[in-house]
């Protein structure tokens, strides 16, 4: 039993009309032999009649050394280790599903190799005694081990093969699926020219950071980390300078964000028009990157420095006029 190898799923071969993500390793004139990538490498063939519903002029360009395809089982006999594929029946939706699949199963894969290198455990064994039992609870492991995250109920019914990997695998999942949170924001430009004008953009600011979603008590990672709800939102409001503004939000679903933002948005154009004011949007709200905070960052020390340069030129000129009425 290898240490670090295991298939993905509890079947040791796939079954017919199955779509499964290979990998292409030799084109020959019978076709392309390939390796299932999710059935731990054992040998497949994609016909060359079942390369392509068109007619094939140049292998080359429908297949080549060392991709990865999705393909649909034709037949698998498991006494000779024969199985046949399709490439020309796979349809643009199959191959996405396929994808979302494979790249849930390299997730959990990836996971347990590290569990099974730190404690000497077969990935088979791992597999086994958690992954496929939480497969057919959960529909797939990585959306357990998610879930674990902030409900350890996922892990009752599970029979851990020592204390060892238990801590080790929960420890892993918590550093590797803890959600990261995504920041989103909006550029506004608020003026309001009336009497109270300064007043009525600072209500309509505050206002505006008051849109934050339900506070809650955070659920806890393993570490001891907080991890915010999904639906969960707060704002910021950032001057840049008279009358750019600039708002934030961070939270763990983008569309979240962008709809808290928009909410913010809608609530100080209603308080600044309230009072004779106006709010102009200059970039609707959206996630940023550390290089787009990192551009405002700047935007905002040029503002200063400009700001402190107009102010020290406004004191020199004053210091003058009054060196100017003492001389008169």
């Amino acid at each position: 039993m290898s240490l670090t190898n295991c298939r993905f799923y509890e079947n040791r071969y796939p079954d017919i009309d199955e779509f499964v993500m290979v990998n292409v390793k030799q084109i020959a004139e019978m076709g392309a032999y390939v390796k299932l990538l999710e059935y731990d490498n054992i040998d497949g063939m994609i016909l060359l009649s079942e390369l392509s519903r068109r007619r094939i002029r140049s292998i080359q360009k429908l297949i080549r050394v060392g991709r990865n395809e999705v393909v649909v089982v034709l037949r698998v006999d498991k006494e000779k280790g024969y199985i046949d594929l399709s490439k020309r029946r796979v349809s643009p939706e199959d191959i996405v599903k396929c994808e979302e699949r494979f790249n849930k199963g390299k997730m959990v894969a990836s996971i347990m190799r590290h569990v099974a290198e730190k404690t000497k455990t077969p990935m088979e064994t791992l597999y086994q005694d958690i992954g496929w039992p939480l497969n057919k609870k959960y529909g797939h492991a990585v959306d357990a081990f998610k879930l674990s995250i902030t409900n350890p109920d996922v892990w009752a019914e599970v029979t851990f093969p020592s204390d060892v990997v238990k801590t080790e695998l929960q420890s892993y999942i918590s550093k590797r699926l803890t959600p990261q949170p995504t920041k989103v924001r909006a550029d506004v430009e608020v003026t309001c020219f009336g009497y109270e004008g300064i007043d009525a953009v600072k209500n309509a600011l505050r206002a505006a950071e008051a849109q934050n979603t339900a506070t809650h008590t955070p659920s806890k990672t393993a570490d001891g980390l907080d991890i915010p709800r999904p639906n969960e939102a707060t704002v910021k409001v950032k001057l840049v300078s008279p009358p750019l503004y600039v708002l934030t939000s961070q939270c763990l679903e983008k569309s979240t964000g962008i709809a808290c933002l928009e909410r913010a948005i809608k609530e100080i154009e209603g308080n600044i028009r309230a009072n004779g004011g106006g709010c102009v949007t200059r970039m609707a709200p959206k996630a940023v990157t550390e290089n787009d905070d990192a551009e405002l960052q700047a935007l905002m020390e040029k503002r200063e420095r400009e700001n402190a340069e107009v102010s020290g030129d406004e004191s020199i000129s004053e210091s003058d006029e009054g060196v100017v009425a003492e001389t008169i």
